[in-house]
């Protein structure tokens, strides 16, 4: 088989063009593609599905990288391969951004109206849902597209609204007036798990409550003067001792005159500021609780959009105001009316929407829920009894820890865009019915309210296998799937939800495994944002320096702990340089199989050096089997580069340059060379797979396996074990690496060669003896002799302890002895002056008395250290003037 022409492998690696032409050429064959009818097993994984409005970001790169790394694994490992991308609708994300587009023009989503703003959001969406996924191809996403879904596609529509009505007829959905959190920027409801809280600098306002018919008041502390006047009571602790005479009493709410009663309640805190508290039900989760007990009926004075009302225990001039500004004119009219007593600087914790960072507004409104407690039962007997597991394990306490405490989901939203409730009332008689379809359209109207998006969201991964039909090939097939990859910021989101509902509605957990990677970061562990200017765009690292540079840089980078990743744009230099460093390995050794035929390897006449690599290939496809199973993803990407740069490149290739002037072991060193090349290409295949496929293709050999990508996964076999010669081998690394030390010690230039005696043991020797060859090429050495131990060591020579054996390096005409005299005794000087003043410290007690115990350890250390150079190089200046 003739050589590969030098033309068909340019001398630089071009990442884009290849990248470009591998992914066609995967795509037009149709690789990517999943068999419902295979007989082989399943192995299945759905996409965390983008929102519809995003861009790719360094976390996805992260995601679908590691998703991919799995997919293209169990490929060559043996398995149907399923992997279901697809898109979310975004729901609240989504509206947002077209009723920006079309305030552009002046309007809102109420001038156009209900029908024609979901329209005009459907010509959005089927212009951009594809776009992210398009990106997620220069990443190598070997994903089927030909089973591409929406969250709002009329596959998913159906789940959505079968599971709705089975939860509703089950008593787990209800509608019901709760204090929710309520977004006044985004005008909607939104859950516990999107409020995100922050730290904020405040105040606590003092504001004195005059007691009806009597002198005195009671003294109340807030952080909310704004909702004074939709307070029904002030609540003290029915053992707080100085407040004990109050209760029962009435006082007047300051600037209304409004009555309300003093009562007691344990709900209070004795030691926050006053230790009396004012109870405002629409406006605060924890006082909805209190009214409820004391039969108070709430009062809203804060509307949704975070102004105040224009009702009558509101005064009217504040009706319409901002809250925070009607905050300012409410401290103020208290100042004037004397009720306000003290202000003090105070700091809490304030909700946010996760959307648009405005401040949560808790409000009493009716929405939709889910009953969670009943349906978390299963979701955590699932996670306790083994059927699913998270990687890493400490997840697994956080998720059950919020299973445990889990409160009812709210599902409304006050939106347009999304899963519009199927819920119908009767136009005459406000009768509800809810079905998957309009009884009547001319009698009932739906429910204005869309689902929160993490509903849908949560059937992912079964309403894409086609559910409500459990009948159909990819359900029976591929679900349950496999395992979810995702990061942890979601699992309160979207995991707990997929488990929950999975459980519910199929019986079966949708996955066995969440793997949980870290959060990206940016080089300094902040967390990268636009506002910051810390964001790295991966589609600029792809042109910069390829994709599987950004691939393998991205997996080496993780941690089986899961921790955080910090990147920078120049840490994407190392993927490359592994890149460049496979095409220039591959492309001497595919130049040097000229001749090569088609046999396998002839095991009978291997060398040591063929048997070592053999059997380092083979163990590390058992190191990296075993990774890749257990999801240490981060250390196969390591165990990988070591074991191609280091052992095939740096040592059997060159090695393989002194077999290949054998005529004798030419043929079969080139066997060596063709098969380790096409396994390590394997191995790498799932991190690398746009550079290990091309590389492949010119690989010389009679297959007809199409693509590497189908190819077999390597294993370990018991024929490429060879344990002894592996061992053996190890005493030429140790012998070539002295050697250069040697010659590094001395200066001696690369260009000369010199002589070595070998002292070796009766068992070394044979061993000594078959590598010879390797030593002189690679060592640069000229002649090897032997000699027994007893022998006396000539003068002006160099030693090396190898082993068990001792090899001599005769220095004469190597090097000047007067000028490596001086050279040594300057190194020593300057060792002798670090030791002095090093001692100096550590004789002084001030120093002793107040450094740190580290870091006189470490002066004692490094005098220590310094002590045994000086002993080294004295010996060595005795042995060059002997």
């Amino acid at each position: 088989m003739a050589a590969i022409k030098i033309e068909d492998l340019p001398t630089v690696y071009d990442a884009k063009d290849t990248e470009e032409s591998i992914y066609k050429f995967w795509e037009e064959n149709g690789f990517f593609k999943a068999d419902s009818k295979s007989p082989k097993k399943p192995f299945s994984i759905v996409i965390p599905p983008p929102n519809v409005t995003g861009v790719l970001h360094m976390g996805h790169a992260l995601d679908e990288t590691l998703q991919d790394i799995l997919v293209r694994y169990h490929r060559m490992s043996g398995f149907e391969t399923l992997w279901v991308p697809g898109t979310d609708h975004a729901g609240l994300a989504t509206q947002n951004v077209v009723e920006r587009q079309i305030a552009k023009q002046g309007l809102t989503r109420h001038d156009l109206g209900r029908e024609k703003f979901v329209e005009k959001t459907w010509e959005w969406t089927n212009e951009h849902k594809g776009k992210i996924l398009d990106q997620m191809k220069r990443l190598g996403a070997s994903f089927d597209r030909s089973r591409e879904r929406f969250t709002f596609d009329k596959g998913c529509s159906d789940a959505v609204k079968e599971v709705f009505v089975r939860l509703y007829e089950k008593g787990l959905i209800y509608k019901g007036s709760y204090i929710v959190n309520w977004c006044p920027r985004c005008n909607s409801a939104i859950s516990d798990v999107e409020t995100e809280y922050v730290t904020e600098e405040g105040h606590m306002w003092e504001i004195s409550y005059p007691l009806k018919g009597e002198s005195g008041a009671i003294i109340v502390a807030t952080t909310r003067p704004e909702t004074i006047f939709g307070d029904v009571a002030i609540a003290v602790h029915p053992s707080d001792h100085k407040y004990s005479e109050l209760i029962g009493k009435t006082v007047v709410i300051p600037l209304t005159g409004r009555e309300i009663p003093i009562i007691a309640d344990e709900y209070v805190d004795k030691s926050f500021g006053t230790g009396a508290v004012k109870i405002t039900p629409a406006h605060d989760p924890n006082d909805y609780e209190v009214g409820k007990r004391h039969n108070l009926k709430p009062i809203w004075v804060i509307d949704g959009e975070g102004k105040m009302k224009a009702c009558g225990e509101v005064p009217s001039n504040l009706h319409g105001l901002d809250r925070y500004e009607a905050r300012k004119q409410i401290v103020k009219m208290l100042e004037d009316n004397h009720s306000l007593l003290r202000v003090r600087d105070h700091e809490h914790n304030v909700g946010k929407c996760q959307r648009c960072g405005t401040t949560i507004e808790p409000l009493l409104s009716e929405q939709w829920f889910v009953k969670m407690k009943p349906l978390a039962k299963e979701a955590i007997a699932a996670v306790k009894d083994g059927r699913i597991k998270f990687i890493p394990e400490r997840w697994e306490k956080n998720y059950l820890g919020w299973m445990e405490n889990i409160r009812d989901w709210c599902i409304s939203r006050q939106i347009w865009w999304g899963h519009q409730i199927p819920a119908y009332y009767n136009n005459e008689t406000g009768e509800m019915v809810v079905a998957k379809e309009n009884p009547d359209p001319s009698k009932y109207t739906q429910d204005s309210d869309c689902l929160d998006t993490w509903f849908s969201s949560g059937l992912w991964p079964f309403s894409t296998m086609g559910f409500p039909n459990s009948e159909t090939d990819d359900f029976k097939k591929f679900y349950p799937t496999s395992v979810l990859v995702t990061g942890f910021d979601i699992i309160f989101f979207w995991v707990a939800r997929m488990i929950t509902m999975g459980l519910e509605f199929t019986g079966k957990a949708p996955f066995s495994t969440v793997y949980i990677h870290g959060l990206v970061r940016d080089e300094k562990g902040q967390k990268m944002s636009k506002t910051k200017g810390n964001t790295i765009d991966p589609v600029v690292i792809i042109d910069k320096y390829g994709c599987d540079a950004l691939r393998f840089t991205m997996t080496s980078l993780c941690t089986y702990g899961g921790q955080d990743i910090k990147i920078s744009d120049e840490r994407f230099e190392y993927g490359r340089n592994f890149a460049n460093k496979i095409w220039n390995a591959s492309r001497f050794v595919l130049m040097n199989l000229e001749g090569v035929d088609n046999n396998e390897i002839d095991y009978s006449k291997l060398t040591i050096a063929d048997k070592w690599i053999l059997d380092k290939l083979n163990s590390v496809a058992q190191e990296v089997n075993e990774n890749i199973k257990n999801y240490r993803i981060g250390e196969t990407a390591h165990v990988l580069y070591d074991f191609f740069w280091n052992s095939y490149c740096d040592w059997y290739v060159e090695i393989a340059k002194v077999q290949l002037q054998d005529e004798t072991l030419k043929l079969n060193t080139q066997r060596v060379l063709r098969y380790v090349l096409d396994m390590a290409l394997r191995l790498i295949h799932p991190i690398m797979p746009h550079i290990t496929e091309k590389v492949w293709q010119l690989i010389p050999k009679e297959t007809d396996i199409k693509a590497i990508m189908l190819a077999p996964y390597p294993v370990f076999e018991d024929k490429l074990a060879f344990p002894t010669e592996a061992k053996e081998m190890e005493l030429v690394f140790e012998t070539i690496k002295s050697l250069r030390n040697v010659r590094q010690s001395f200066n001696i230039p690369m260009s000369l060669k010199f002589d070595i005696e070998i002292r070796a043991t009766k068992e070394e020797k044979p061993i000594f003896e078959a590598i010879e060859s390797y030593i002189k090429r690679m060592a640069k050495v000229e002649n090897i002799s032997y000699a027994d131990d007893s022998t006396p060591v000539a003068k002006k020579s160099a030693s090396a302890v190898v082993s068990a054996s001792k090899i001599v390096i005769p220095l004469e005409n190597l090097i000047d002895f007067n000028e490596e005299i001086a050279r040594q005794e300057k190194k020593l000087g300057k060792l002798q002056n670090e030791r002095k003043s090093l001692e100096g410290r550590v004789n002084n007690p001030k120093f002793v008395a107040n450094a740190p115990t580290e870091l006189i350890k470490q002066t004692r250390d490094r005098i220590e250290e310094i002590l045994v150079q000086e002993s080294a190089i004295n010996e060595l200046i005795d042995s060059l003037k002997a």
